[in-house]
């Protein structure tokens, strides 16, 4: 008896020191937002008592910190193969990149060993890369996506006035299978944090351009994004003075160089050499006559912009968009598709299965509720999901997205396959049950033929489904009559459908 009396309170004492510390977990990695401003990625203060499920086996919560420098960050969540450990094929395997650039900034030029496509979430950026051994530079906004092959040299400027510029990205995984980092840079501006390549060959070597590129090689960044004062190359050095007043001024010469610059005579030739003439160099073009015909040309892909595309399927209670490379030829190269999703208050993308492709989706707005099914039949995963949050579902499963009752749900995310997808529904006017209906699939369910046929038909909207009705108003409606009931939630739906179009366009 005394020794249960003893073990008695330190086993309550366990019990409270396990809760307190899940308590003080946090939940989804908060920390890892967009920090401030409008539209911010992550919520600083979060509700109490979300429920059971916020946190779910397939929602990503690890990330990491890429790149940290002085003008911005990049943070990758690693995607997950399946079974989970699993590294003997890379089917399904993706990461999701988050690139932040404050206002005035240079993400210096790279290549990357993984291709990757990038999505505006917010701000304007100018990205210049080579397509076919020339230098193209191309203008996105809100909503842009383009796709760069790995090994092609690119670099990004946040053109948006004060705005900082926020992109989304899908990485493919790299041969490492998740042994290494995500993906690996190699970077042709910069000394020290981060090195050039060019840097790592010997002086004889490079003994032919060596003397032109000195200055640019020993030159010192801060990290891999830095600030500027005028756009690289824009022909804008002659107004020196207000070059060497823009504290953090960009400046590929070094900052000795540059105080020596700014001291010296104004009629005097600049020294320092911009990005762009450096790319160019490289690649075998010529001076600015030759490069603006490179960046105009014509046979580069132009980037895709989802907010000025029609919806591939719209009805009352949301609308989706798929791209795939049909609509966007250049996702072909790295065989991934990008979708965009918005559902009204308390909508429901209805439960369905992705036959071709293992999805990835970001939280873009609002809040929801992502399920899904095991192949056993056993519900895997009921998670609460916000905006920032990543979550992604392997291919095969069964699973849906539902949006809370306070608002919009908005989300965007990548599949593992540039083919159209053709998700097979599971309840719906155009589910697959309903497109079976007969008297073989009574009989796998057990019942007659006509009453499966009175419950599969009893839903007549599809894919995007109206939200169910809460128990006070089941209530009320069963007063009323069907007919009654389905106009007032027509006439409802059809009030809000303006709003939603109306939100996304103010994004």
């Amino acid at each position: 008896m005394d020794r249960v009396s003893v073990m008695a309170p330190l086993l309550m004492l366990l019990l409270l020191a396990s809760r307190c510390a899940a308590a003080a977990a946090p939940r989804h990695g908060r920390e890892w937002g967009w920090e401030e401003g409008e539209g911010e990625w992550r919520p600083e203060k979060e509700e109490e008592g979300e429920g059971k499920g916020s946190k779910g086996l397939f929602v990503l919560d690890r990330l990491e910190k890429v790149v940290e420098s002085e003008g911005g960050q990049v943070r990758v969540v690693r995607g997950q193969p399946w079974p989970p450990g699993s590294f003997v094929s890379r089917e399904g395997l993706m990461h999701i990149g988050f690139i932040t650039m404050e206002p005035k900034t240079l993400f210096v030029p790279q290549y990357l060993d993984s291709n990757i496509v990038l999505f505006v979430r917010r701000g304007e950026v100018k990205v210049g890369y080579i397509y076919k051994d020339e230098l193209v530079e191309r203008k996105l906004k809100m909503g842009d996506v383009l796709h760069i092959d790995a090994g092609s040299t690119f670099y990004m400027i946040n053109t948006g006035k004060g705005q900082r510029l926020q992109i989304i990205c899908s990485i493919d995984a790299s041969d490492s299978l998740g042994f290494g980092a995500p993906y690996q840079s190699f970077f042709l501006g910069g000394a020290g944090h981060p090195a050039s390549v060019l840097a790592g060959f010997e002086p004889k070597t490079l003994a032919a351009t060596y003397e032109e590129l000195a200055r640019v090689l020993l030159a010192q960044t801060r990290g891999p994004i830095v600030y500027y004062a005028t756009e690289p190359g824009s022909g804008d050095e002659g107004n020196r003075g207000a070059r060497c007043r823009d504290a953090g001024a960009w400046r590929p010469g070094g900052r000795g160089e540059e105080d020596e610059e700014c001291v010296g005579n104004d009629d005097a030739q600049p020294t320092t050499w911009s990005w762009r003439k450096l790319v160019n160099r490289f690649i075998g073009g010529a001076d600015s006559v030759d490069a603006d015909a490179n960046r105009k040309k014509r046979g580069a892909p132009k980037p895709y912009n989802l907010y000025d595309s029609k919806p591939g399927f719209r009805n009352t209670y949301g609308w989706t968009i798929a791209v795939d490379k049909h609509a966007y030829e250049p996702l072909k190269h790295s065989d991934i598709g990008v979708y965009l999703v918005n559902l009204t208050a308390g909508s429901m993308l209805a439960p369905h299965v992705n036959p071709r492709a293992t999805e990835y989706g970001v939280v873009l707005g609002g809040e929801g509720k992502v399920e899904v099914v095991f192949p056993n039949g056993s519900l895997a995963m009921s998670a609460v999901v916000r905006a920032g949050d990543v979550f992604w579902v392997p291919r095969y499963f069964p699973f849906c997205q539902v949006a809370a009752r306070g608002g919009a749900f908005e989300f965007f995310g990548f599949t593992t396959s540039a083919r159209s997808n053709r998700p097979q529904f599971l309840v719906g006017a155009t589910s697959v049950l309903r497109t079976m209906l007969g008297p073989e699939v009574a009989a796998a369910f057990g019942t007659r033929e006509e009453d499966f046929r009175k419950l599969v038909r009893a839903q007549e909207q599809a894919l995007i489904l109206p939200s169910f009705p809460e128990k006070g108003r089941r209530e009320k409606r069963g007063k009323k009559g069907r007919g009654e009931e389905e106009e007032e939630e027509h006439g409802k739906g059809r009030k809000e459908e303006p709003l939603v179009i109306e939100q996304v366009a103010k994004e």
